[in-house]
């Protein structure tokens, strides 16, 4: 446990203290540690109003102390603006959060364009194709595919990015560790092994429709630029959209027949002065100049050029003949195994196992164990065999 995070997760649990507050009184006191060691006087001679005064003397250390010790069990990084892998887009922001949990091992922003794809969790069959059409050619082209993880056009855009390779990072609105909807499991065991989940609530905390608004303007500051996908006319993606607006991000839009509801939003969007894209070629040609040597634009054009066909040879990583750069399997790591994942791996290595035997040799919850072992088969370090036997490789 690094004691160093202890009072910036401290400051984050505050009651009646959001973000943007907690900004403003790092800015008064100069750190966390200043803040926790002020009594009543001298938070009053910074000009602290009384229910901030009331909060910041609660100097119980227990709750964030317990955080940690459930970080370090799950294998979640503590970010805190300090830090090198704190996105540093988001820590511009007057409302960067205090705190962020990762789980997974978040890219480094700035290398490349983090793309946010948002859109209808109500998707229909089209919107869930393009979703995934653009998913996929971003991370082609070498950019990042940034998503709430949500069902429909969140988790179609991760599909899409995570087939090709690339990394997606999933902003969640609930902690990192816990999968919602509980269908996109695998989905979201992936998205930790090529890339990373962030959130801004402790682990365990479950999925709270107030939550959800708050995680957008993460989703937009993260972000180069904002992709909407099928939205209503009060759809939350358009939500995002402002935010992303608000900050200084490119707003893009995909175009849609007047007559459905789900058209609405991003015919407006469009109205009011957001891009008209089609594919993720249309978004990603924005970067190519901002990111030279980045984004490769020939990688989604040789996708587009056979699909459906399946044709690529990942060994020499030409497609019909058009060259384009081979999938990076060097994405996915192998190494720095979770406590949950050693102990797994230490209860396998007498020999194969049965799912059950396995949750009750390693003494973890059922959820937990489901979780580790999809995360070990995509890192290539256990196979399943049938009747839910596990082996190491």
């Amino acid at each position: 446990m690094r004691e160093s995070n202890l009072l910036w997760v401290w400051l984050s649990l505050r009651p009646g203290l959001g973000p943007v507050k907690q900004r403003k009184l790092l800015d008064l006191a100069g750190s966390p540690a200043e803040l926790y060691a002020a009594g009543e006087e001298a938070l009053a001679r910074m000009g602290i109003s009384q229910a901030a005064r009331t909060a910041l003397l609660d100097k119980s250390l227990d709750r964030p102390r317990r955080i940690l010790q459930d970080c370090e069990a799950l294998g979640i990084t503590v970010l805190t603006p300090g830090a090198d892998a704190y996105p540093a887009a988001l820590r511009r922001t007057a409302d960067a959060p205090a705190v962020l949990y990762c789980l997974g091992r978040l890219p480094v922003s700035g290398e490349r364009p983090w793309i946010g794809l948002v859109g209808a969790r109500q998707a229909d069959r089209r919107g869930l194709a393009l979703a995934r059409r653009f998913g996929a050619e971003i991370a082609a082209c070498g950019g990042l595919v940034v998503t709430g993880m949500a069902r429909g056009v969140d988790a179609a855009a991760a599909e899409g990015a995570l087939g090709q390779g690339g990394p997606v990072v999933g902003v969640l609105g609930s902690g990192a560790d816990v999968v919602y909807p509980r269908e996109n499991a695998q989905l979201f065991a992936r998205a930790a092994a090529q890339g990373g989940l962030l959130s801004e609530y402790p682990p365990g905390t479950a999925p709270d429709a107030r939550h959800f608004p708050a995680r957008n303007r993460i989703i937009s500051a993260l972000s180069d630029g904002i992709v909407v996908i099928q939205a209503g006319a009060e759809s939350g993606a358009l939500i995002t959209a402002r935010w992303a607006a608000d900050q200084g991000r490119d707003v893009f839009s995909v175009p849609g027949p007047p007559e459905e509801p789900l058209s609405k939003g991003c015919n407006q969007l469009l109205r009011d002065g957001a891009r008209l894209a089609e594919s993720g070629l249309d978004v990603m040609r924005e970067y190519v100049y901002r990111y030279p040597g980045t984004v490769r634009m020939q990688n989604a054009e040789c996708r587009m050029q056979n699909e459906g066909s399946g044709i690529r040879d990942q060994g020499s990583g030409t497609c019909s003949g058009v060259q384009c750069a081979p999938r990076d399997s060097a994405r996915q790591p192998v190494e720095g195994l979770t406590s949950e994942q050693r102990a797994i791996v230490a209860a396998l290595e007498g020999g194969p196992m049965q799912l059950d035997a396995l949750i009750d040799k390693t003494g973890l919850p059922a959820s937990q164990v489901l979780f580790q072992l999809t995360v070990l088969q995509i890192k290539k370090i256990l196979s399943q065999e049938p009747g839910k036997i596990y082996k190491l490789r």
